[in-house]
């Protein structure tokens, strides 16, 4: 069978290497043929993964018989992406494999294993996002100030100088250590 390897780290600190030199090794024992290893270093909730999109052009036209990931949370964003992901996979008859899910979808049984655990995948994101959301609740109704600091009004006063006096956006940030964005949102407030 001809495989693809799939790996994705969040970081720029992180590596893939651990899990695409495992992958490797599984896929040498089951017979597997390694024809690609595709490596984003991008967040998992990203909707745009460069390496991933590449994968799933060849997938569509159908080059590989199993794609091989690490663990779900390195393929999909949600359960609904990664149903969409599973079937555009099967309707070219593509197979996945999950290394520390241990799901296999070349078999009946990994199959349906894999839509189970990916309910429970969800649940679990979702249970993680109100336990979030309570805390920042708590945390408003406490009357602590969340997200970043307010900029000093020196800051906002030097932003507005530099700019009268025709300095560029990207310079003035740099000078005063003040994103870009943030002094487009001085000047034109």
């Amino acid at each position: 069978m001809k495989a693809a390897i799939y790996c994705r780290v969040s970081t720029d600190k992180q590596t893939t290497d651990n899990q695409n030199i495992q992958l490797t090794e599984v896929a040498e024992k089951q017979g597997w043929d390694v024809q690609a290893v595709y490596a984003d270093t991008i967040s998992g909730a990203t909707t745009k993964r460069p390496e991933l999109d590449k994968l799933m052009a060849l997938v569509r036209k159908k080059k590989f018989d199993v794609v091989m990931v690490w663990d779900v949370s390195r393929l999909g964003r949600s359960l609904s992406h990664l149903l969409q992901l599973m079937n555009e996979f099967h309707a070219k008859d593509v197979d996945l494999y999950f290394h520390q899910n241990q799901l296999d979808t070349t078999t009946p049984m990994g199959k349906l294993m894999f839509h189970v655990s990916a309910a429970f995948w969800e649940y679990d994101r979702e249970m993680t996002k109100a336990r979030i959301n309570a805390g920042l609740d708590r945390a408003r109704k406490q009357g602590k100030r969340l997200g970043r600091p307010k900029l000093a009004p020196i800051k906002i006063r030097q932003v507005k100088e530099l700019r009268e006096k025709g300095v560029p956006y990207k310079r003035i940030a740099k000078r005063t250590g003040v994103s870009v964005g943030k002094v487009h949102q001085i000047i034109n407030a």
